[in-house]
């Protein structure tokens, strides 16, 4: 049986050209990272050493903001993760400066053709609190990623008490970033 989109019998189906879509221009990643509270007296945040009473512990310096944003940018290249290119098995990186390592993967990805875009974080934290260093950490990640500091946005969120963060077990930042051809 005919369906009435079919051509008449005999008839020639006519093809309609399709629209040549352009190509993909921009990347998006996601990035995320925690880290638990430990002995100390600052805490290290987008590159900002911000005093606390106490430390966030990790393999490097435990930059929350700066491992999120990493994890963003490679994953929108499709160039992995943190971990892959700077392992806690390796003693190269032990307590190694986080905001060193997202300019050595910024390198890495305009190697390979690309450079950032924007980038956008949010730390959730019951303490400290992000918005008296906020403009420090935006002018570090920027530099970090040859960025305009408008293109770098960060943001401070409390876990209203719930959980782990709410009961001041330690951080956790969520990362936004887009990746553009160098070319762009």
């Amino acid at each position: 049986m005919a369906r009435a989109s079919d051509p008449p019998e005999g008839a020639e189906r006519r093809r309609t050209p399709r629209k040549r879509t352009a190509k993909l221009t921009m990347r998006m990643g996601v990035g995320y990272d925690s880290h638990r509270f430990g002995p100390g007296n600052a805490v290290r945040l987008g590159g900002v050493s911000i005093p606390h009473d106490r430390a966030l512990t990790g393999h490097s310096d435990a930059d929350a903001i700066a491992h999120a944003v990493t994890d963003a940018l490679l994953g929108a290249a499709g160039e992995g993760d943190i971990g892959s290119m700077f392992p806690d098995t390796d003693p190269a990186n032990r307590l190694r400066d986080s905001i060193e390592m997202l300019a050595l993967a910024m390198a890495h990805l305009r190697d390979r053709g690309w450079r950032a875009n924007n980038v956008d974080v949010t730390v959730i934290a019951e303490l400290p609190r992000i918005a008296p260093y906020r403009e420090a950490m935006r002018d570090a990640l920027a530099a970090a990623l040859n960025l305009a500091r408008a293109s770098v946005s960060v943001k401070g969120k409390t876990n209203e008490g719930m959980g782990w963060i709410g009961r001041g077990e330690g951080i956790a930042c969520i990362a936004v970033a887009t990746v553009v051809p160098v070319a762009s």
